[in-house]
C-alpha cells in the first residue's frame, strides 16, 4: 500500500513538473514567434490560394497520367512545381520555417537535457543499490 501511495506522489509531481514546463514553453519567446507566424500563415488567404492551386495540378497531373496524356501530365507537374517554387519563396513561409526551426532546436535542447537528467538519476539509483 505505501508504494502505491508514493507512486501517485511521485505521478502527481511529475504531473504538475509537466505543467510548469509546458507553460514556461507557452511563454519563452521563441514558441510565441512560432506560433504568431503559424498563426498569420493560416489564416493568409494568398497562401490558401497557393496550396489550393498547387494540390489542384498536382490532381490533374495524376489524373493525364492515369489516362495516358504525358504532355499534359508533364504541364500540370510543371504548374504544380512553380506555384511549389511561389510558395517557397513567400516571406511568411521563409520566416515560417525558420521559426520552426528555432523552435525545434529549443525543444531537442531540452529534450537532451530531460533526456540527461533522468538517466543520471537512474544511475544514482542503481549506483545505490
Amino acid at each position: 500500500m505505501l508504494m502505491t501511495t508514493i507512486s501517485y506522489d511521485y505521478e502527481d509531481n511529475v504531473k504538475k513538473a509537466l505543467a510548469r514546463l509546458i507553460e514556461s514553453l507557452n511563454n519563452h519567446d521563441t514558441i510565441k514567434a512560432y506560433q504568431a507566424v503559424e498563426q498569420r500563415i493560416d489564416q493568409h488567404e494568398g497562401l490558401k490560394k497557393l496550396v489550393d492551386e498547387i494540390k489542384q495540378h498536382q490532381k490533374e497531373a495524376v489524373a493525364f497520367a492515369h489516362y495516358d496524356k504525358p504532355v499534359a501530365e508533364q504541364e500540370a507537374l510543371r504548374q504544380a512545381n512553380a506555384k511549389q517554387k511561389e510558395f517557397d519563396n513567400h516571406p511568411l513561409v521563409i520566416d515560417y520555417r525558420d521559426k520552426l526551426v528555432e523552435a525545434n532546436d529549443l525543444l531537442q535542447h531540452l529534450t537532451h537535457l530531460l533526456e540527461t537528467e533522468v538517466n543520471s538519476g537512474i544511475e544514482e539509483r542503481l549506483i545505490k543499490k
